[in-house]
């Protein structure tokens, strides 16, 4: 699945599931845009690691809560490269509690991530993302399996997944595809005590039997990236090992 001479941004990107992407892509021979919010450090590191698999990358700060962030990210993007071909919205702010008393200063950091900041991100690739192209949303698999807890997280999600269905259809005359990764419970540093702590339960209820990798939900990613993807659009995707 060679994406030589693509262009790919990739949102929160320094680590996790964002990071095992822009590698994945890096590999595929696309010059990868590696985006961070804080830590440049680790974003240096996956840009000099698909430097050393022969590829291109530079690391740009923003912060996805932020639009005029969201505007200088993707312009750095062009600038960089010449133009834009994929773009994966992989940043997401998660955030737990009960219904009854969630924060209110969660939730309104939560939209502002999730919600607005990818839909400005969605707007962006919409303006700048070239014909046969692709746009992929990294949502979760609480919308499909909704549980105590995660009213506000699997909301936001679902609003993402909500946006790429319309602008796939909003697209599709440029033949730029739009579908959406549902990852599982994934073994990332980002993973929750709270769901750390029943890692067991979840892989009892997974029928391969494990917790996620971030290198699983790259690898569907970067399918969805390539021209063999090219018929597929509009779609949600499970990433889960069945346990969605």
């Amino acid at each position: 699945m060679s994406l030589s001479g693509k262009v790919a941004l990739v949102t929160a990107s320094s680590r996790g599931i964002g990071r095992a992407v822009a590698l994945r892509l890096g590999h595929d021979g696309a010059n990868v845009v590696v985006n961070y919010h804080s830590n440049e450090a680790a974003a240096r590191d996956v840009v000099s690691e698909i430097e050393q698999l022969g590829g291109a990358a530079v690391a740009v700060r923003a912060d996805l809560a932020v639009p005029r962030d969201i505007t200088r990210l993707f312009q750095e993007a062009v600038d960089a490269f010449g133009g834009l071909d994929i773009v994966v919205n992989n940043a997401g702010m998660r955030a737990f509690g009960a219904v009854a008393n969630f924060s209110v200063k969660d939730l309104d950091r939560l939209l502002a991530v999730n919600v607005k900041g990818t839909f400005l991100a969605l707007q962006k690739a919409a303006n700048l993302v070239r014909d046969d192209g692709r746009i992929v949303n990294i949502s979760t698999g609480h919308t499909k399996v909704p549980g105590p807890h995660v009213a506000a997280y699997g909301g936001s999600k679902a609003a993402v997944e909500y946006f790429g269905h319309v602008l796939a259809k909003e697209l599709g005359s440029r033949r730029i595809t739009v579908n959406a990764v549902l990852p599982g419970l994934t073994d990332t540093d980002g993973l929750s005590p709270e769901f750390r702590a029943n890692a067991d339960k979840f892989i009892a209820q997974t029928p391969l039997g494990r917790l996620g990798r971030s290198e699983d939900i790259a690898d569907v990613v970067a399918f969805l990236a390539s021209d063999d993807a090219r018929w597929v659009t509009g779609q949600t995707i499970a990433a889960a090992g069945g346990l969605v």
